[in-house]
């Protein structure tokens, strides 16, 4: 498929930098000692977060996200 006649001409890849390390690669290598859970919400649903970087599954209850957070903890 040609391109668009009107498109810009692109930039080869061997021209571009390295992509920078984002904050997520600069995280320590091991988890902090401990978990620490939480819940949040992201519109209708909840979702329990720990410290480790375990999520559990969004929740239409609160109370559930919350069961979800003590039984990571718990195990």
């Amino acid at each position: 498929m040609d391109p668009h006649p009107k498109a810009p001409p692109t930039v080869p890849l061997a021209t571009l930098p390295p992509p920078r390390a984002d904050a997520r690669s600069e995280r320590p290598a091991q988890p902090p000692a401990g978990h620490n859970t939480s819940t949040t919400e992201r519109g209708s649903f909840c979702l329990a977060l720990c410290t480790c970087g375990w999520r559990g599954p969004a929740r239409r209850s609160r109370d559930l996200a919350r069961k979800d957070a003590t039984l990571h903890t718990a195990g």
